[in-house]
């Protein structure tokens, strides 16, 4: 087998192809789309103030071209969506400052996620989808990981404005096989830095190597002309000894101040003048006569006590900068387990590493993206360095983590997406540019154990029987909605297709946010069920194709939730709402990767207290049937309303509405701690 050395130029021609085939078509007239799941304008709920009345009274921007973007999704088919823009929504490309990726690289990391409830913890396995997000565990370990990255550099360079800059965070695993493909990419003369971070002190002892305590960031520039803006220290040990060295002179007044030598360091004739007497050294003076006078005016030079002797700048310590920062860090320590930044998410970043990479290499108002936002860090910093962000990660968790993180550091209002047929785009990935959705609905069936109806009777092939019962299965397309309309026709089919059916199940993708009350309101009892195909199904078809067993497959039931019946008053020539969640079902655990004893814990978490299940809720008042505008949230770990860490309010009380004649339209959004989503739609009069 070839040493991966030989694989790398097979790995980028491929890569680069890839990415042109993404960039060709940007410009057809099939292009990825964002969905905008709901617009976020913070507002917690407090036992302190009234948020919502605070939201409504700021003067928020919410046009959707000006707004900072949460992404979940697969980054690729993200960046191909925000290259190619729509008309709500411009393309990026060229018009980013800045890109900070930290891509997974521990190949020995656990990223299991330990859930806390109330008396008991449960341990959810990753799903395949964040398998592949979250560790590089692939089948050609690291050549499938840099196969993975090549387009991703590629599309991001596409995306940088021409001052743009990227940094790529890595470790001693692939850093110096990731700045080969980069110099390829970007240029070998667009290296600006490699950055050698260091991130613990020490580590663990070991008999047999040195203790690793370093990343690496590759610091590269689109063009060469980027923004660069220098950073100092006073703080590091280093600064401090040469504080106490340097500045130990003082005119009387009480400033201390060290002398700075005035000798340019290259020969310059026009600056070799005679300055008040004193020649000038050999190279001539740092400064202009006129700069020189102005200096020596305001008592900022050490002036010659005898003949011959020179003339030295005051550096004030009141005025001084520190050292500048050079490509070595040894002064930003891993966020420690007591810090507030802390969000428990185990590859999370220090602020002040995004701090100072985001001063650097940005201007207030720049565009700033991560593609694997992990934890939020980079947009929290952003978002507080008034730079606009764009941020995607795969991993649900992540996203639901970010958007905390942001409510809970009184954001702007954000968008937060979902990329656009997700499905489909993951089915052509996996079998290839001839897929049809026809071809996908046979193999769900194949695998939920139905067989196909004869061609005739289902020309879409997306139709099958379950043996020796009366049962009919429909498995719907990855790029449909299931709603209303295909529960009727459903039904119609089970009840009017020759040979007589007892029951019909539905299998579907992706669910109208409405489709609980819809099921409740057909009345069908035991003769129509509908189930979620896994969301993480395609991926591993990618990884086993053909050798993905029936049983290795869970079909689960819908979640959903429950509310009491909402509340509308007037107050002072205002409207008031109280909603209320009266109950929240989560899908059946079986569809969770648990091992039996979390899944046991789990199911008594359920029987006992289902409310503890919910991660975060949020409301809209006057939902239009399009855009979910969140202007009330409240999850776990918000504190302000309680005490309790694993419970979220279950009331929300919004004030100081607009008042509205007729009926109000109000939209309940829960996100349990799995990551699924569930909502609930109340007509109040």
């Amino acid at each position: 087998m070839a040493s991966l050395l030989e694989q790398l130029p097979k790995i980028v021609a491929d890569g680069k192809r890839e990415a042109e085939r993404i960039m060709e078509r940007l410009e057809s007239s099939y292009r990825i789309g964002l969905q905008t799941r709901e617009l976020v304008i913070p507002s917690r709920d407090s036992n302190w103030q009234d948020m919502f009345a605070k939201a409504q009274k700021a003067s928020h921007d919410l046009n959707p071209t000006n707004m900072n973007r949460l992404i979940y999704g697969d980054n690729l088919l993200a960046m191909a969506a925000l290259l190619a823009g729509n008309e709500q929504m411009p393309s990026l490309r060229g018009k980013v400052d800045l890109i900070y990726i930290d891509p997974p690289f521990d190949s020995k990391a656990d990223y299991r996620t330990k859930i806390n409830f109330p008396g008991c913890d449960v341990e959810q396995k990753p799903t395949a989808i964040e398998q592949f997000a979250y560790s590089d565990t692939w089948v050609n370990g690291t050549a499938s990981y840099l196969e993975m990255m090549v387009p991703k550099f590629i599309l991001m360079r596409e995306m940088l404005s021409p001052k743009g800059s990227v940094y790529v965070h890595l470790d001693y695993h692939v850093s110096h096989y990731a700045k080969i493909i980069l110099d390829d990419i970007y240029g070998q003369d667009n290296l600006v830095n490699e950055i050698v971070w260091q991130r613990k002190a020490a580590q663990a002892w070991s008999s047999d190597r040195f203790g690793i305590t370093n990343d690496y960031l590759l610091f590269y520039s689109k063009t060469g002309d980027h923004i660069f803006n220098p950073n100092y220290s006073k703080n590091d040990p280093d600064t401090k000894k040469y504080i106490l060295e340097r500045f130990v002179n003082d005119d009387g007044d009480g400033r201390l101040y060290m002398k700075s030598p005035l000798i340019n360091p290259q020969p310059r004739p026009t600056l070799r003048y005679e300055f008040m007497g004193v020649l000038p050294p050999p190279n001539g003076w740092l400064y202009s006569k006129v700069r020189m006078q102005s200096l020596y005016d305001k008592n900022e030079l050490v002036m010659p006590k005898k003949v011959g002797g020179r003339i030295y700048r005051k550096i004030f310590l009141d005025e001084y900068k520190g050292q500048m920062i050079q490509n070595i860090w040894t002064d930003i320590p891993i966020v420690n387990p007591m810090a507030k930044e802390r969000v428990d998410y185990d590859t999370q970043k220090p602020e002040k590493l995004l701090e100072r990479i985001v001063n650097t290499s940005t201007q207030e108002g720049s565009i700033v993206a991560d593609f694997f936002s992990g934890s939020g860090t980079t947009a929290a910093v952003a978002e507080r360095l008034n730079r606009q962000w764009v941020a995607c990660d795969l991993g649900k968790p992540s996203c639901m983590i970010a958007r905390k993180r942001l409510i809970d550091q009184d954001a702007k209002p954000f968008l937060y997406q979902h990329v656009g047929d997700y499905q489909v785009e993951m089915a052509r990935s996996t079998m290839g540019r001839k897929f049809r959705t026809g071809d996908l609905a046979e193999i769900v069936l194949g695998l939920f154990g139905a067989l196909p109806l004869p061609a005739e009777e289902n020309p879409n092939r997306n139709m099958g029987r379950v043996s020796h019962t009366k049962t009919l299965v429909l498995a719907d397309s990855p790029n449909k909605i299931t709603g209303l309309t295909t529960l009727k026709r459903a039904i119609e089919i089970r009840d009017n297709l020759m040979g007589g059916w007892d029951k019909i199940v539905v299998l579907g993708w992706n669910f109208d946010s409405n489709i609980g009350h819809d099921i409740q309101a057909l009345n069908q009892g035991d003769r129509l069920e509908v189930l979620v195909i896994p969301p993480d199904l395609l991926d591993r078809l990618k990884k086993k194709g053909d050798k993905l067993k029936a049983e290795e497959v869970r079909f689960s039931s819908l979640q959903y939730v429950k509310l009491k019946p909402v509340i509308r008053q007037k107050e002072n020539g205002k409207e008031g709402l109280t909603v209320e969640i009266d109950n929240y079902v989560l899908l059946s655990p079986d569809a969770l990767n648990l091992d039996e004893a979390n899944r046991q814990k789990l199911q008594k978490v359920i029987n006992k207290d289902p409310m503890a299940l919910i991660e975060y809720w949020s409301v809209d008042p006057d939902y239009d049937g399009q855009l979910f505008r969140s202007v009330w949230q409240d999850y776990r770990g918000n504190t302000e309303n309680d005490d309790d860490r694993y419970r979220v309010v279950t009331v929300a009380r919004l004030t100081d509405l607009p008042p509205k004649t007729g009926p109000r339209r109000v939209c309940v959004r829960v996100v349990d701690v799995f990551g699924f989503e569930a909502e609930a739609i109340a007509e109040v009069a």
